[in-house]
């Protein structure tokens, strides 16, 4: 399958303007930002054909030039990262088979989490998208609880069917789990932020209205479940890696750590 990764950035995000052009430590000592460690990790992705960094703002679209970075100009009014993929997918010349969605604050994401995607997209054609989940480990779970004490958005988790087909994805920690009763494994899975699409199921996302649960938890997936598009999880091996995405400016320390211990 023809396969292409667009990587949505915004520079004007209403819980940490300038994301994209933060610069994190790296484990030599030297600084990146995190669009440009986001690309990197994207370009190392095996089987993609071509990966774009998909953004409506002058600064971060010279920026990425500036590292070899493919950019296209998308429209101000992307309401979110699906909505800016559409944008970028509606400007391709040839519409590839597989769209990929790979967050730009995401870059602990590895390959294999993405291949994994594209994998399950090959084998099953009725799937109209995928995403990534990771079962929690102590640390991951630990974050997202400190973050939920502290009244902060971290991460997402998600529950689904014995098909791994989505019920439900959350900023809420779900399912819920009484204090002093966690069972091992952890039954809490990260949502990892990265989609991969079919052309048809991005193009419907835009003409389809926004569903108040996305709404309400300012999470675009939202949109396809209510919408009756299945989604399908794919779940993944951190492989002993640390994966968190950069939401707050706090979480710069927990990637920052992370980088230095792989």
């Amino acid at each position: 399958m023809k396969t292409v990764i667009f990587i949505p950035a915004r520079y004007a995000s209403t819980r940490y303007p300038g994301k994209p052009l933060v610069e994190l430590r790296q484990k030599d000592g030297s600084a990146k930002s995190l669009i440009h460690m986001s690309w990197e990790a994207a370009s190392a992705i095996e089987g993609v054909d071509a990966v774009y960094v998909a953004t409506d703002d002058a600064r971060i679209a010279e920026h990425a030039r500036s590292f070899g970075a493919d950019v296209v100009m998308t429209s101000e009014d992307c309401e979110n990262g699906t909505a800016r993929c559409a944008d970028a997918l509606a400007q391709m010349d040839t519409a590839p088979d597989l769209v990929i969605n790979f967050q730009g604050d995401a870059p602990l994401t590895p390959p294999w989490f993405v291949e994994g995607l594209m994998a399950a997209m090959a084998t099953d054609p009725t799937v109209a998208m995928a995403t990534p989940v990771l079962r929690c480990d102590q640390q991951t779970y630990d974050n997202f609880i400190e973050d939920r004490k502290n009244d902060r958005v971290g991460g997402t988790t998600a529950v689904f069917d014995r098909h791994m087909n989505a019920l439900y994805f959350s900023k809420e920690v779900i399912p819920y789990i009484a204090p002093g009763t966690l069972p091992q494994p952890i039954p809490v899975f990260h949502h990892v932020g990265v989609y991969a699409y079919r052309p048809d199921a991005l193009k419907s996302y835009v003409k389809t209205p926004a569903s108040s649960l996305e709404q309400l938890e300012g999470l675009e997936q939202l949109r396809f479940l209510s919408a009756g598009i299945g989604v399908r999880c794919v779940e993944v091996d951190a492989r002993g890696r640390v994966f968190w995405e950069l939401n707050n400016p706090g979480d710069v320390a927990r990637i920052e750590a992370a980088l230095e211990s792989q």
